[in-house]
């Protein structure tokens, strides 16, 4: 049985990808602005929702087999330090535009390292 806090932290973390990835699929208005001042290509938008929904299915499926939460974690760490660095230095945004991605961040090294 996974400690409380470990399903807490994957529950938060499949609820805010699967919303991530859902506002890049449907080009909300906020993430075009956003990857526009990011100067990413938009097919790279489509690229990463891609993955922060594969990863959320794979932290769905750590539930029955933990070890992917493992995987999971990962990709979302990566992510979320490709998600800063866009914050702060592509798009020079101030650093609280930058809060939620550094705390999924932490959010997924702390399940890595536990």
């Amino acid at each position: 049985m996974e400690p409380i806090w470990t399903v807490l932290f994957q529950s938060i973390l499949i609820v805010m990808f699967i919303i991530s990835a859902s506002l890049k699929f449907l080009r909300t208005r906020s993430m075009v602005q956003h990857w526009t001042e990011y100067r990413y290509p938009f097919w790279g938008m489509y690229a990463v929702a891609g993955l922060e929904a594969a990863g959320a299915a794979l932290m769905i499926t750590a539930f029955w087999a933990p070890e992917n939460s493992i995987y999971a974690a990962a990709l979302f760490a990566v992510l979320m330090i490709g998600a800063v660095h866009a914050h702060l230095f592509r798009a020079k945004h101030k650093p609280i535009m930058a809060i939620n991605a550094m705390l999924m961040l932490v959010l997924s090294v702390t399940l890595l390292v536990q």
